[in-house]
This record gives C-alpha cells, sequence and structure tokens, in this order.
C-alpha cells in the first residue's frame, strides 16, 4: 500500500517512488514498468512468477511489473558540483499549483518536500538540485531507502526534457535504476539529470545520485510518454 503522502500527483503515488516500492521485491538494479496510475491507502497484490519477474495488481487490473536488470548502464555527463547544483535551483520550472505542484519530491505547494528543485545548469544540456535526504527517509544505519531514491531520480528527468518553452503533461511509464553505493541521510548530494533521446511522444532522460565529490551513487534511465491528444 502506498501512503498517500507519497503522491505525485494528488490522487496517485509518485512514479519514481512507487516504481522503488515495487523494486524492492528484487535484488539489484530494476526495470519497472508502470501500467497505470498507482492508488493511495490501497492495498494491492503482489505476484512473483516463475522467471523471477514481479507484478503488481489492483484488483483484476495490473498496475506495475518489474524485472532484475543486472545488465543495466547508462553513459553519466560530467558531475556537477554542489555549488552548481544550487545555482541551478533559481532556474527550477516547477510550477507553484497544477497537477504536480504537491509532488512530494518536487512540488513548490508543499512544505515537506523533498526539495528536488532541479533547474538548468549554466553551459550545459542538463538540470540539477541539491538534496539532503532527511532523517525520516532511512533505516537505522542512517542510510537512505531505495523507495527514497528511486523517487529524487525521477522527478529531474521530466525538467531535463522540457528545459525551455512549455511544459506538457508527460508520466513516468518505465524506470531503471541502479543504486552502486549507500546514501547518506543528513548529507548533502547532487541530484543531475540530462535528454537522452525522443521518438515521437516517447521522451528518454538518464538522471544520477551524486557525492560532494562526484561520485555516482546511483543512476537512471526514465521512459516518458506524452499522452495522446484528445
Amino acid at each position: 500500500m502506498i501512503p498517500s503522502r507519497f503522491n505525485g500527483p494528488l490522487e496517485s503515488g509518485n512514479g519514481g517512488y512507487c516504481s522503488g516500492v515495487v523494486a524492492s521485491f528484487l535484488e539489484g538494479a530494476a526495470e519497472v514498468s508502470l501500467r497505470r496510475p498507482v492508488p493511495l491507502e490501497r492495498p494491492l497484490d503482489v505476484v512473483r512468477e516463475t522467471d523471477g519477474s514481479v507484478r503488481v495488481l489492483d484488483g483484476e487490473a495490473l498496475v506495475a511489473e518489474a524485472r532484475a536488470a543486472p545488465e543495466f548502464d547508462v553513459e553519466v555527463p560530467a558531475p556537477v558540483s554542489p555549488n552548481e547544483a544550487r545555482l541551478a535551483t533559481a532556474g527550477y520550472r516547477g510550477l507553484s499549483d497544477g497537477l504536480f505542484s504537491r509532488c512530494f519530491v518536487c512540488g513548490r505547494a508543499r512544505a515537506d518536500a523533498l526539495g528536488v528543485f532541479a533547474g538548468a545548469v549554466e553551459g550545459r544540456q542538463l538540470v540539477a538540485s541539491p538534496w539532503t535526504p532527511p532523517s525520516w527517509t532511512a533505516d537505522a544505519a542512517g542510510r537512505v531507502l531505495g523507495e527514497f531514491v528511486w523517487a529524487v531520480l525521477d522527478c529531474p528527468t521530466y525538467f531535463a526534457l522540457y528545459m525551455n518553452g512549455a511544459l506538457p503533461m508527460s508520466v513516468l511509464a518505465r524506470f531503471t535504476v541502479r543504486v552502486n553505493a549507500p546514501i547518506a541521510a543528513g548529507e548533502e548530494h547532487v541530484v543531475m539529470a540530462w535528454p537522452i533521446e525522443t521518438d515521437g511522444r516517447k521522451h528518454h532522460a538518464g538522471s544520477a545520485v551524486l557525492s560532494p565529490d562526484g561520485e555516482t551513487l546511483a543512476v537512471a534511465r526514465a521512459l516518458l510518454i506524452e499522452p495522446r491528444a484528445g
């Protein structure tokens, strides 16, 4: 069950967070495909298949599928420094009202958001934000739980794809993540994202969580899809 506080849109779960929860039923890098908005505060069934994959069902409706992705890799651009990331937030394009304004990761209208406000980095084709994980995102040893790492890797990919011009509706359809090393709560990190390719309504972007000295602690590739007109 996805708690209501971890919403993206007001009525459904944050795509990255929900994908991370589903991925927690697997080991290592994973690919999660979201088939419909993930409902909040509703018990969901998890089905383990014989091939090791996982399906999540809301009654008879397929919500998400996940599989291990041990071969996953993506080229990460040169790191963004913490100072560059702080400066980039001034250009954050998230709206103070609208569908995602109360997202628990990137919502401007939410006081308890994680504050990942990724804006364009000057002179580069990517966005970045600093992120200091709060203690409630971590386990007893102070390591950030996987679902919160997935969550912060998600939202910046949208702003990497739409750095200029209109901000159309575009939703997370597939998300592949590999966490390379523990991420410590209470320490400032950098989250950055960059566009990879576009094919019609399908948009691909990469993202990463970096340590203050530029080490890649987690990396992702996202497929976002713009709904058909009408």
